[in-house]
């Protein structure tokens, strides 16, 4: 087994993840199999406690792990599926010790950071890294390992001293080390400055690990006498120095690390000659310069709580994205803050209203995400009424399909009071109620999580045809709360049609209405099994609906057998650090603010 380490110095937010999803891609395209671990040094178990605001969205895997938003990014790019383990936190490596520590499993010895932490991380990563990712038999090739945080970061330092124990415990000839840095230009000055990067690697080494690899973040390339100082103070070869230079969408980092030949710095650490040194990107390359060439715009109307920060709904943005790509348009986001389009903010702050009606009325579709608690929640009911009284295409994902059931009860039941007992648990019409099983005591990891089937009940509904016309699919779930199935009837008899449900038939898993362009609400959330090359389909239906070309789109996908998969010959990520002024190719209005856009 071959490990690629990616660390991050001087600054946050350099765009490791997507440094580490580029390598694994550079590798798996040069014949390699490869799978990817991220290590959080935070305290929590996992990210699923954490709120979006504080650490963007929470990525949850087929198995249920709600992880760091990175693995969505190595998921995405290497079309594999990763489980809980393969996002390694402090808080996790320390309740290990600690379990073994109760059982006695260390006879008596005083448990310590030295040795008993640092072997519990080492042994961690050797045993995930031999598990399949890609449905092959056999461990992959190389494990990509990210590190959270900078060098020099006070929690991240048992798993320094672990990795640093772990390149000799490997070997030589089976780690590289790659170090991504700031090199950042001064306005005053207006020449790259290298002295961050040097200081970052000094500290680096006197951590006992030295870098093979720099990747350096820069506006532009570097110049050949930058490259030629790192080289020097840094102790590392120029060859084995590539910038990672502002580029229009983040799908041409890897072919940016391909053309700087990183691919063969790599290898030749790795002493493997006969793997071939020219990946195959052929696909890849074609669908970033075709995202390039678009300009025919289809706008949709993010409408959430969290659109200060828009790494909150990261993987819907990339999953709009690889559905925009697939129908040739330019996808324009137009963030509204669901809050803004209540009454209260009318009468409060009616300029914020009026431009929140405005960007919502300006979209081609609507798309209303999840999320928890009350705040905004009228204004996604709101938005949800608008799309369906106007014909606008509309997507619901979790909350989103919940505050369309409970706006439907209201408008066409007649039932004013209707709600969701988290919202209101007094209320007489509960449209959603808590899950039976759920916990109202403790929150991590309680909720309905990971891949959960759904079967169709009717056969020519849209969702239906779009996935191929199968009887059932397998999508990631997160929630707490789901439609009232003593309701459902009641619905249903006014014109809603749930034609997806469980197993069971008590959990209803898709809405839809048959008089309407598109309006689809869904339980479970699609984005996360979205990819560059295979969008998914749910996505791929509102923007083909918001750009006129759905009808085209059911008629190719009528008979296709796919699972959640894009098989209609229409062919198309991530990450969010990278980009010259907007996201990734995602052009957003509004107040999509607070990321680097």
């Amino acid at each position: 087994m071959k490990y690629v380490l990616v660390t991050g110095g001087v600054v946050s937010g350099l765009g490791k993840g997507v440094t580490a999803s580029s390598i694994g891609l550079l590798l798996q395209a040069c014949g390699l199999r490869v799978t990817s671990i991220k290590i959080d040094p935070y305290l929590n178990k996992d990210a699923g406690t954490m709120s979006p605001f504080e650490h963007g969205e929470v990525f949850v895997l087929d198995d249920g792990g709600e992880v760091d938003l990175d693995l969505g990014n190595y998921e995405r790019f290497l079309d594999v599926k990763l489980t809980r383990d393969n996002n390694i936190t402090t808080g996790k490596i320390y309740q290990s010790v600690i379990d073994k520590e109760r059982k006695g499993d260390y006879l008596g010895k005083t448990v310590q950071v030295v040795p008993h932490i640092t072997d519990a991380i080492q042994d961690w990563i050797e045993r995930v890294a031999a598990i399949p990712v890609d449905g092959k038999e056999g461990p992959p090739d190389v494990c990509v390992i990210e590190l959270g945080g900078t060098i020099g970061d006070i929690e991240s330092m048992p798993f320094i001293e672990a990795l640093g124990q772990f390149s000799y415990r490997v070997g030589t000839g089976n780690f590289c080390l790659i170090h991504v840095s700031l090199v950042p230009v001064l306005n005053v000055v207006g020449e790259q400055k290298t002295k961050p990067t040097q200081h970052s690697v000094r500290g680096l080494r006197s951590l006992g690990l030295t870098p093979n690899i720099l990747a350096c973040r820069s506006t532009t390339e570097l110049d050949v006498n930058v490259k030629e100082k790192l080289s020097r103070f840094c102790h590392v070869p120029e060859e084995n120095i590539v910038t990672l230079y502002d580029v229009s969408n983040i799908w041409h980092i890897p072919l940016l690390l391909r053309d700087q030949k990183a691919h063969e710095a790599i290898l030749k650490v790795f002493d493997l000659p006969c793997i071939p040194s020219k990946p195959v990107l052929g696909e890849w390359t074609a669908r970033a310069q075709l995202c390039d060439m678009l300009n025919e715009p289809v706008r949709v109307a993010m409408v959430g709580k969290y659109t200060g920060l828009s790494d909150s709904y990261l993987s819907v943005l990339k999953a709009l994205l690889h559905a925009s790509v697939a129908c040739r348009r330019k996808l324009v986001i137009n963030w509204v803050s669901a809050s803004d389009l209540e009454d209260a903010t009318a009468i409060e702050s009616p300029d914020v209203n009026r431009a929140a009606w405005d960007s919502l009325k300006s979209a081609d579709a609507v798309l209303v995400p999840g999320g928890f608690g009350d705040r905004g929640v009228e204004g996604k009911i709101i938005a949800a009424k608008y799309a369906r009284e106007n014909n606008i295409p509309y997507l619901g994902i979790c909350l989103g399909m919940q505050t369309a059931v409970i706006e439907y009860a209201r408008s066409v039941l007649g039932l004013q009071n209707a709600n969701s007992t988290e919202f209101d648990p007094n209320t007489k019409n509960p449209c959603v109620i808590f899950m039976p099983e759920g916990s109202k005591t403790h929150m991590g990891g309680t909720m309905r999580l990971g891949s959960r089937r759904t079967y169709f009940q009717v056969a020519d509904c849209k969702a239906s045809q779009l996935y191929g016309n199968q009887r059932f699919i397998d999508e990631r779930h997160r929630h707490r709360y789901e439609v009232n199935p003593d309701m459902v009837l009641q619905l249903e008899k006014a014109g809603l049609s749930f034609t997806g449900k469980d197993e069971s038939g008590r959990r209803m898993q898709i809405i839809e209405l048959g008089n309407h362009p598109y309006f689809v609400g869904v339980q479970f959330h699609p984005e996360f099994k979205s990819r560059p090359g295979k969008p998914s389909v749910l996505f791929l239906g509102l923007i083909a609906a918001a750009s006129g070309q759905l009808d085209a789109l059911l008629k190719k996908s009528v008979g296709t057998k796919t699972n959640n998969g894009f098989a209609n010959g229409m062919s198309a990520s991530s990450p969010h650090r990278y980009g010259n002024g907007n996201l990734n190719g995602i052009h957003s209005n509004g107040n999509g603010k607070g990321l680097h856009v």
